[in-house]
């Protein structure tokens, strides 16, 4: 059998993705960087990134203008760390949780990849949620339950067809996203007393400054484990990895901030649901036409999260079967399951939304920055993007091992160290307590992980680096940094 990572291929190309997570050679690297910037675009610009602005004044007590600083800080910050892995798909040409195993080796790398599975399920359910609840509000006779099951389905067909009608779906919605954000704004803005009581909200605490600043950082790492999965089919030189970044930064942040923003408005304005509160703004046939809309958005966002699914989930089987990749019917059946677990928490928690969201927005935070600090600083600082990608697929590791005690290690005690500094309903950590409820776990999971990592593997890595970088994918790739 070929090697997963070696299979020859051609430049065909088919309706339904056959590649899963084996490497993309050169040959069959297409697209265009700016196409990123549609589909990340897309991707945020959905209820639930307006809902999550309404967490400013509903959760934190911010204000307008805090509010709006907190959102642009937060996902500034956040969505360059976020870019800085979707740099590294055009590179390597693999998922993201697969070049994890260099940092992490085979089998210390599962525990993330396992984690970032549940993890696609909250967010597959929290936008079902919010989708659900606008289109019933739209179409009643249907029920919210209804239309979580059809939003669902219609995420599952765009997914199992894999990444090039990902790429499609994106184009289509931003188009139909920067539309019905712009009339959603115009209406709102234009609704007397609306911008007046937003204007005139001024409340603004450093508990709530920083916990909204979190948030927003959080948004974008979110998309960490999973960004490069969008790129490893784009052009390998130099130039077409810098433009994957930034049409990836500049997509996914304007398309965070402007639904925040929107949202921070509403939540101010109706002090209560946001969806609810455009339903009443909007008003009569607008109204259902553009709740109707966002469930576009959300089977484009749920697509990603499932496809996202798929990948982690063959990557934890290969962990024990090195050989074993799968086919179209068996890609299907690794979604069908998520999307079932995914389903099922939506189902349960509709009624209690935003508490639970803000809960699986801090605990994300706990698991996934310490984590993305590692990737970071071993791809960019230490090997230079310099890996042996066949020992990603190779028995025990290849050159990796199945444990990087260094790493797993750096990155269990980032975990510890943030436990003092962790707030959410069901616990608060004495350093949050004594600083009245300022969550700085962020701040520790991402320093902690640099320094420490940096620390330990700088020397022991680099001896053990090639003096040219192998290249599996493209044998003409030029280094990092040419």
């Amino acid at each position: 059998m070929n090697h997963p990572a070696t299979a020859p291929r051609g430049r065909q190309r088919h309706l339904v993705e056959g590649r899963t997570i084996d490497a993309v050679p050169e040959s069959e690297r297409h697209g265009r960087p700016r196409d990123l910037f549609a589909v990340w675009f897309a991707a945020n610009i959905s209820p639930l990134t307006i809902v999550s602005g309404t967490i400013a004044p509903l959760v934190f007590g911010l204000g307008l203008w805090p509010g709006i600083a907190a959102v642009l800080l937060g996902n500034m910050l956040g969505g360059f760390l976020m870019a800085l892995h979707a740099a590294q798909g055009p590179r390597l040409g693999v998922p993201q949780m697969i070049q994890s195993r260099g940092q992490f080796g085979s089998h210390g790398s599962l525990l993330v990849t396992l984690v970032v599975v549940f993890m696609y399920a909250g967010w597959f359910a929290s936008n079902l949620v919010i989708a659900g609840q606008a289109l019933h509000r739209s179409v009643p006779a249907l029920g919210t339950s209804g239309w979580l099951v059809l939003c669902a389905l219609a995420g599952l067909v765009v997914a199992t067809v894999g990444y090039d009608l990902i790429h499609r779906v994106g184009r289509w919605a931003t188009v139909i996203t920067v539309a019905l954000l712009a009339l959603c704004a115009v209406r709102v803005f234009t609704t007397p007393g609306v911008v007046e009581r937003a204007a005139n909200a001024t409340g603004c605490t450093l508990s709530g400054f920083v916990g909204m600043t979190a948030l927003g950082i959080l948004l974008q790492i979110t998309y960490a484990p999973y960004v490069s999965d969008y790129t490893r089919y784009m052009p390998a030189h130099a130039a077409a990895r810098r433009s994957t970044l930034w049409f990836t930064y500049w997509g996914s942040v304007l398309g965070s901030v402007l639904p925040m923003f929107l949202g921070i408005v509403m939540g101010i304005a109706v002090a209560d649901d946001a969806i609810a509160g455009l339903d009443t703004v909007l008003g009569g046939p607008l109204s259902a036409v553009v709740l109707c809309s966002f469930a576009v958005i959300v089977v484009h966002v749920n697509s990603m999260n499932l496809y996202g699914t798929s990948l982690c989930l063959v990557t934890a089987a290969q962990t024990f079967r090195n050989t074993w990749l799968p086919g179209r019917l068996a890609r299907t059946a690794l979604i069908a399951g998520p999307l079932a677990l995914g389903l099922t928490l939506a189902l349960a928690f509709q009624d209690t939304f935003l508490a639970s969201y803000t809960d699986f927005l801090a605990i994300l935070q706990y698991v996934l920055i310490p984590w993305t600090a590692i990737n970071l600083v071993d791809y960019y600082l230490i090997r230079r993007g310099r890996y042996d990608v066949p020992s990603f697929f190779a028995p025990g590791g290849g050159v990796y091992g199945r444990v990087n005690g260094p790493a797993v290690l750096v990155y269990a005690v980032s975990f510890a160290l943030e436990i003092p500094f962790m707030h959410t309903s069901a616990y608060t950590g004495a350093v949050a307590i004594a600083l009245d409820g300022i969550d700085l776990s962020w701040a520790v999971g991402l320093l902690v992980p640099t320094v420490a990592y940096w620390a330990i593997a700088r020397h022991r890595v680099q001896a053990a680096l090639p003096a040219t970088t192998p290249v599996p994918p493209s044998p003409a790739l030029p280094q990092e940094g040419s």
